[in-house]
């Protein structure tokens, strides 16, 4: 489901419903958002549209006569399309400075993470928790999705079933169909592998195809079929054919300027994903555990918030977070863990 799919009117109605649910943990009645709407609707309009929604799978009723809640499939939606996060406070962010950076003077890691976590369970209500030594994940899939002209989400699925995303700048002039090729090629070729390692073998394609590119076009201009033009600051060399008359005689030179030209095509292709990935190693991003999609601690009832923290040579060696009910205050909770892994990261760098 996208949010194309829901009109202004359903989308208010969600949204008032599971706010509202967040804020008071009860079902929320038909009544109530009439009256919390900025807009004229009676509650009979309003409960027809519930009825829509409980449909499509984003509400349910706890029994018939009451209100609405959200379901799992809501919350993940509503977070996914909906959820405005807002940034910390001056007062928060140094908040969280103090109290973490404390710990600092003892040199240990340990306690650093220990002192992060007990903050996190403090200002969010939750538990904090931590998890260290945390290996580069084994993908069974991934796929990524554009969500501004400049910026795509990644979700790595893990073979254990995890699942993570990660948000990453998009370079210029990229183009739609790169992101669809790009993970089609990978999800071909990644089974049981890490991001580290697929890239590694990326590259080391890409160098041989070099080689097999210079060798060829090499020999294409030494028999005077092409020739190499003069590459600028802004463009590359390329190579230019010329006696193409001769081709047609030389069916041997045909085929190789046809393996160059795909030769070309592929380093391209190759020099997209390598750089897709090494977005994708680096992409920041909260991870967020709805219920039974926290695979982790196997609570159907609960909802888990964690970043990753990284080492001196930015490598991810753990999460922290916070797991609580799924009416967690997202908006709240997402930047301050973010805040936490990133000041966490500086310090153990």
């Amino acid at each position: 489901m996208s949010l194309s799919d829901l009109d202004k009117r359903s989308r208010e109605i969600f949204r008032s419903i599971v706010e509202t649910y967040l804020d008071t943990g009860e079902p929320v009645g038909s009544r109530n958002v009439a009256r919390a709407l900025n807009m004229s609707l009676s509650p009979a309009s309003v409960r027809n549209v519930m009825s829509d929604l409980e449909h499509l799978g984003l509400l349910h009723s706890p029994h018939a006569s009451a209100g609405r809640l959200p379901t799992q499939i809501g919350l993940r939606f509503f977070i996914d399309a909906l959820l405005e996060v807002g940034d910390l406070t001056q007062d928060e962010r140094r908040q969280i400075d103090v109290q973490v950076r404390a710990s600092q003077q003892t040199n240990s890691a340990a306690q650093v993470l220990t002192e992060a976590s007990q903050m996190l369970s403090g200002l969010s209500s939750g538990a904090g928790v931590v998890l260290t030594h945390k290996s580069d994940m084994r993908l069974k899939h991934i796929e990524f999705i554009r969500i501004e002209p400049l910026k795509a989400l990644v979700v790595l699925v893990g073979e254990d079933g995890s699942v993570e995303n990660r948000v990453i700048g998009l370079p210029e002039g990229l183009p739609a169909s790169a992101l669809i090729e790009a993970g089609n090629y990978l999800n071909s070729r990644l089974q049981g592998r890490t991001l580290g390692q697929v890239r590694k073998e990326l590259e080391q394609l890409k160098t041989d195809n070099q080689a097999a590119l210079d060798q060829l076009s090499q020999k294409i201009i030494d028999a005077g079929l092409a020739v190499w033009s003069q590459s600028t600051a802004d463009e590359p060399g390329t190579l230019i054919v010329r006696g193409r008359s001769n081709l047609i005689t030389d069916m041997g030179a045909a085929e190789d300027l046809e393996r160059i030209r795909l030769l070309f095509d592929d380093l391209e292709n190759k020099q997209e994903l390598i750089q897709l990935l090494g977005l994708a190693e680096k992409g920041d991003g909260v991870r967020i555990f709805i219920g039974s999609e926290n695979n982790l601690f196997s609570l159907s009832g609960s909802s888990l918030v964690v970043s990753p923290y990284r080492d001196r040579e930015q490598r991810i060696v753990g999460v922290l977070g916070v797991i609580g009910p799924t009416r967690l205050n997202y908006a709240r909770v997402i930047p301050m863990v973010d805040y936490t892994a990133r000041l966490v990261s500086r310090i153990l760098g």
